[in-house]
């Protein structure tokens, strides 16, 4: 079995993603659409980025001025690319996307993601959607458990227990499944795992579509064409 195969398990679809990649945020919904499309469940998972050890680290002061920076040029001009890139499709969608003020730890938010998991499907939606709009917004700080715990209960999940969760099972959980993610293979978010393939990107939504409906006919080529700007 391919180390995806054995990664995805009994999932026909799991999706990795990260609360502060601007990538996994302009995802979530054309990667509804596809699931829904075909009648797919969507296994989300999260996965904590290491920004600093390929994109280094900084922070921004109050006025939004560089405070600190261990980034290469080349580091800042990709920065300010992905950011640009992410930003056309949010506008599309009326989104909210600001530059993050800092390298945020997200393992918390990851945290929250897995206790929102255990409540159905659709209060994971409400409270991922109202998570990723608030902290793009730079209104939620993910790195304290008491906001992610009043969060979850603003989004109509049950709270009591988080920190708990968070402190113990829930932390050994996502640790357990972030070093799996990373010794299979995975690198960024979004990730699709279908079959025994990885596929990075919301751009190869139409591929993942296509190999969840059988692989008939001819594969399509990279875009996103059917499943929303």
């Amino acid at each position: 079995m391919d180390r995806f195969s054995r990664l995805r398990g009994d999932a026909e679809l799991a999706v990795y993603i990260d609360l502060k990649s601007p990538y996994a945020y302009i995802a979530i919904e054309p990667t509804r659409a596809m699931a829904a499309s075909l009648g797919v469940d969507v296994d989300w998972r999260p996965f904590t980025l290491d920004i600093p050890s390929y994109l280094g680290s900084a922070r921004l002061d109050p006025r939004g001025k560089v405070a600190s920076s261990e980034r290469t040029p080349q580091q800042w001009t990709g920065v300010r690319y992905a950011y640009r890139d992410a930003r056309r499709y949010a506008n599309r969608r009326d989104k909210t996307l600001r530059g993050t003020v800092k390298i945020w730890d997200s393992s918390l938010a990851g945290i929250a993601m897995l206790w929102a998991k255990q409540q159905g499907s659709e209060l994971f939606d409400r409270f991922v959607d109202e998570a990723y709009a608030r902290f793009w917004r730079r209104e939620l700080d993910i790195e304290d458990v008491a906001v992610l715990e009043a969060l979850l209960g603003e989004a109509g999940l049950e709270s009591s227990g988080f920190r708990g969760f968070a402190a113990g099972p829930g932390r050994v959980a996502h640790d357990q499944s972030n070093a799996a993610a990373f010794d299979a293979g995975l690198f960024g978010v979004p990730s699709y795992l279908v079959r025994d393939e990885m596929w990075f990107g919301r751009e190869h939504l139409p591929r993942v579509a296509w190999l969840l409906a059988g692989a008939a006919g001819p594969a399509p080529e990279v875009a996103n064409r059917g499943f929303g700007p």
